[in-house]
This record gives structure tokens, C-alpha cells and sequence, in this order.
């Protein structure tokens, strides 16, 4: 099982090195665009100086691995280190094709590769754009979120862009980024992004059944009141609680709407799961 999932990583992170690497080449470069992150003060500098991309991209993130290290841990900063290391190679050494000279195109498609990179990297149990991890760090010390902190960061690094690239330039490189952050959460969350689902019903015991036959999942039930009418008559009832993949929910829709069509449904998006009968994500480090 070790070995197994060594290659899983080792073939994980070499997909989103070539990927990444086609982005930049294929795509950014010849063209002048950046993006968010580490990779976007990259491509900056490579356009500002005319330093080598792969230099730079070690360079860069260099501080991030050692950030990474310190709080996330040793084999996630090994990983990261010949993850970077194999992608700086790649630029340096493979030749790609020039794809287009389209900006918008040039926009989408290589923030579309680049992002696939960096999310199959980080399902391999790295990175290949440190800024995620100096975003954790930063979060933890000043109690504010990740997500706060990488808009922040990414506003500073599209307005130098603004200022000593061009502001044409900088809009199409928030096309860039803004595709790559989508297709990094589809790699990341995939197909296999879970909802979980609170059914209220009179009919729980079909439903129930329903659940654990026909879809084969478990379930977890409270015990509760459901209130109605003006003076708030209440009622017990079973409640049911189940976590799905987004591809089962219109199975479950239909399977509910012929139990019961006024069954009570409320759906939350779920990052992650762990045990139980919901098949477990792949990316873990």
C-alpha cells in the first residue's frame, strides 16, 4: 500500500508539472501574462528583468517551502521541493509549441493548464505555488481567513502588473488567474465533491431504506419535533442526515419525489469526509 500510493503522488505531481509547464510555455510567456501567487511574481519578474521563468520559480518559493516545512511538515516540504525542482527543469530543458497568439484564448487556456497543475500537484501531496502556504501562516497569526489573504496578495501583485506591464495586460491576467482558481477546485474537489443532506419526513423509514438499498449509503438519524401552524404545534419526527456526491443528487431527487414529494430537504456543499460509507476523497496529506 506504500508503494501504491508513492506512485500515486509520484504520478499526480509529474501530470501537474507537465500541465503547469505547458501553461506557461504554451501559453503565458510568449504572451506577457502572469497570474495569482508565487507563479504570478514569477511571471512578472521574468517579464520585468528577463531572468530566466525556471530560476525564478525556485527562487520564488524557496521561503514558502521552508514556511511549509514549519507548518505543515517534513514530507510535504520534500514533495514540494522536487515538485518545484522537476517543473523549473521542465521549462528550462522541454520545448512546447507557441498555441496562439489570441489574448483571450492565451487567458483562458493558460490559466486552464496552470491551474490543472498546480491542483494535481497538490493531490500528489505538494505545491508548485507557495502562496497558499504563506496565506495559512499569515491566517493563523492575525485571525483572518486564507482566502481574505490570497485576495489581498493577488490585488498587490495585479496592480504592479497594472503599473509596469500594462492595464490590458493585468484584466487579462485576472481572466488567467480567475480560470485557474476554477479549474484548481475542480481538480481538487472533482466529480466526487460531497453535499450533505437533511431530509425531514414523515415517510423516513422508506427513505431510510431507500438510501441503504437502492444508493448504498449509510445515514445518520436525529431524533426531533417538527413545528407547523399558527400556535406552533409540534410533532416528533425522524430526521435523516446522508452525504452524496454531487453526481447522485438527482438520483436521490427522484427516489424521494416518488416517496414523498414534500419531503423537507435542505443541501450544504462539504469539503471533505472521513469513514462511514462516503467514499473517501484521494487527495490527502
Amino acid at each position: 500500500m506504500g508503494m501504491k500510493r508513492v506512485l500515486r503522488d509520484g504520478l499526480f505531481i509529474v501530470s501537474g508539472v507537465c500541465s503547469a509547464a505547458f501553461g506557461f510555455k504554451g501559453f503565458l510567456l510568449t504572451n506577457h501574462f502572469i497570474d495569482g501567487g508565487a507563479t504570478g511574481i514569477s511571471l512578472l519578474l521574468s517579464n520585468l528583468f528577463s531572468i530566466p521563468l525556471y530560476v525564478l520559480l525556485v527562487l520564488i518559493n524557496i521561503p514558502f517551502i521552508l514556511l511549509g516545512r514549519k507548518i505543515i511538515g517534513k514530507t510535504f516540504a520534500f514533495k514540494t521541493i522536487l515538485a518545484i525542482g522537476l517543473l523549473a527543469l521542465v521549462v528550462a530543458l522541454v520545448p512546447f509549441p507557441d498555441v496562439t497568439k489570441d489574448n483571450l484564448l492565451v487567458a483562458v487556456f493558460g490559466g486552464f493548464f496552470l491551474g490543472a497543475g498546480i491542483g494535481l500537484s497538490m493531490r500528489g501531496g505538494a505545491v508548485i505555488d507557495g502562496t497558499e502556504v504563506l496565506a495559512i501562516f499569515l491566517s493563523r497569526k492575525f485571525g483572518t481567513s486564507v482566502g481574505d489573504i490570497i485576495i489581498v496578495i493577488n490585488v498587490i501583485i495585479f496592480s504592479f502588473a497594472a503599473y509596469f506591464l500594462s492595464i490590458e495586460i493585468a484584466l487579462y491576467s485576472m481572466i488567467t488567474y480567475l480560470a485557474a482558481s476554477r479549474t484548481l477546485d475542480f481538480i481538487i474537489d472533482g466529480i466526487e465533491e460531497y453535499t450533505g443532506v437533511t431530509i425531514i419526513s414523515h415517510q423516513s423509514n422508506a427513505i431510510r431504506n431507500m438510501l441503504s438499498d437502492k444508493l448504498g449509503h449509510g445515514f445518520t438519524i436525529y431524533k426531533g419535533e417538527s413545528g407547523f401552524g399558527k400556535n406552533g404545534q409540534t410533532e416528533e419526527i425522524n430526521i435523516i442526515y446522508t452525504v452524496l456526491t454531487r453526481l447522485e443528487l438527482n438520483k436521490l431527487r427522484n427516489e424521494l419525489e416518488q416517496i414523498d414529494p414534500n419531503a423537507f430537504i435542505v443541501m450544504s456543499s462539504i469539503r471533505d469526509t472521513r469513514g462511514g460509507m462516503v467514499k473517501k476523497r484521494a487527495l490527502d496529506h
